[in-house]
């Protein structure tokens, strides 16, 4: 765990530390939902340093700020101020029951900027309030998730931090128990789609316990698991179970719209304790370790993915019945009409984050998928726990072109055999893409904002090609 001196510094330590990795190859997971290519060799050498990240050959990492708290989603402003949110509602379950509780967060939104164009933020603004999770720029609005409520800020184009108060957009946004992380995204037209993640892990009266079925039918989902969709262009919006737009999505941490045409896709965190909470049906820890896949799904108005009734299971290759709705790994009665997903990762891999690239700067392929941002693992044993990358899954046509790229690696510093929840330096949660067309990333283990650019300009920023 990091120590304290992370929450407790007044001001930001910029690090002039640049990264490339070392030409080693990066590695593929071997369970059979989340085999990709590797992505080849990598950059010999980055100019300042090394973050010891393995990127594909070209592109370089680079630190633009560190120490900034439990960075969460990011955004970039036009003229390129990075906006962070810090995790303040309380860590959220995972990091609990992983064994990383962390200090409230001194703010709400960090603003980092770079005025002498190295690459490195030198101008730091913290925004009060209780931060969370969801970032969006909408309109020259910068829209903040607070945990029961979205609220806006009008952007200031002098300054990084806005200076007026907060316009309340929605309010009354169920938080707890449970996944807690108010994510969204905003489409051309105004369109503000919100996950609301489920309360429990399989929707049981009494959570996690073994043996226990699921309440039938699960009450849960009116208010919880789900996407609902508000305006983003109006303000004093309540939460109601009328606004619910998807359902069946225990936790859709990654939202994000295909700027080609304009539809909402997500990732979803799969369930816990197959074997845990059910060992007369799953007597493997194994089977638990890969079980279910992490999913990538296309979302439309009405669409149900199946939650808490049905999970992905990697050995069938389809929605499975969950055990507490009398599924034995194999029966599917449940989910036959439940909305199968895009593409599959591995087993609690934890999909923090979904992009699209829109910029010039990296190569042309990078413009025909989704970069996912996976924060990694803390419940595959007895099988080695997966670290946080970030990896490139081609699309076309709403399904997959070839198989996911591994595009980041080695955030965890640690040999593969070490990853753990206490022991991993560095976890990434969001990306975004700045006005150059590099990449930006966060971390909220270490605090860290990486910058990712590719080909000659290094550290250094330049004007988008």
């Amino acid at each position: 765990m990091r120590s304290t001196r992370h929450w407790l510094i007044a001001t930001l330590a910029v690090a002039a530390v640049a990264a490339c990795s070392k030409g080693e190859s990066a590695r593929s997971d071997t369970t059979a939902a989340s085999r990709g290519t590797a992505n080849g060799t990598v950059a010999s050498s980055c100019p300042g340093g090394d973050t010891e990240l393995k990127l594909p050959s070209g592109f370089c990492a680079s630190v633009f700020a560190d120490s900034i708290g439990a960075a969460r989603h990011l955004v970039v402003a036009p003229n390129g101020v990075v906006y962070v949110t810090l995790e303040g509602t309380k860590p959220s379950p995972e990091k609990q029951i992983g064994g990383q509780p962390q200090p409230p967060a001194p703010s709400a939104v960090v603003a980092l900027r770079d005025t002498t164009g190295d690459g490195k933020a030198d101008v730091v603004a913290r925004i009060p309030g209780t931060g969370n999770t969801g970032i969006g720029i909408y309109q020259n609005m910068l829209y903040v998730d607070e945990g029961t409520k979205i609220v806006r800020y009008a952007l200031d184009s002098t300054g990084a931090a806005p200076k007026g108060q907060p316009q309340t957009v929605v309010s009354g946004l169920p938080l707890n128990p449970g996944h807690r992380s108010r994510n969204f995204a905003i489409g051309q037209d105004g369109a503000l789609y919100v996950n609301v993640g489920s309360a429990t892990n399989a929707c049981q009266k009494n959570d996690r316990k073994p043996d226990e079925p699921g309440i039938d039918p699960c009450t849960e989902l009116k208010t919880r698991a789900g996407i609902w969709k508000f305006d983003a262009k109006k303000t004093g919006q309540a939460f109601s179970p009328a606004a619910r737009f998807a359902t069946g999505l225990r936790n859709g941490m990654g939202l994000a719209i295909d700027p080609a045409d304009g539809k909402l896709w997500a990732t979803q965190h799969g369930r816990d304790g197959l074997y845990d909470y059910w060992k007369s049906k799953f007597p493997d820890p194994k089977y638990q370790a890969e079980n279910p896949a992490e999913e990538l799904v296309q979302v439309n108005q009405g669409d149900d993915f199946g939650w808490p009734y049905c999970y992905y299971a990697v050995d069938q290759k389809k929605l499975v019945d969950a055990p507490e709705y009398g599924g034995d790994g194999k029966k599917d009665d449940r989910c036959k009409d439940k909305k199968e997903p895009v593409a599959t990762f591995g087993g609690h891999w934890a999909p923090m984050s979904l992009f699209f690239y829109t910029g010039s700067q990296l190569p042309g392929k990078y413009r025909n998928g989704a970069f996912i941002a996976f924060h990694g693992s803390w419940n595959r044993a007895p099988e080695q726990q997966a670290p946080s990358r970030i990896v490139f899954q081609p699309l076309g046509g709403g399904k997959t072109s070839g198989d996911m790229e591994i595009f980041i690696d080695n955030f965890a510093q640690v040999p593969a055999a070490q990853v753990q929840p206490g022991t991993v330096k560095h976890r990434a949660v969001g990306i975004a893409q700045g006005p150059d067309g590099s990449l930006y990333i966060s971390d909220d283990l270490g605090g860290r904002i990486y910058r990712v650019t590719y080909g000659s300009q290094g550290g250094k920023q330049v004007a988008q090609r």
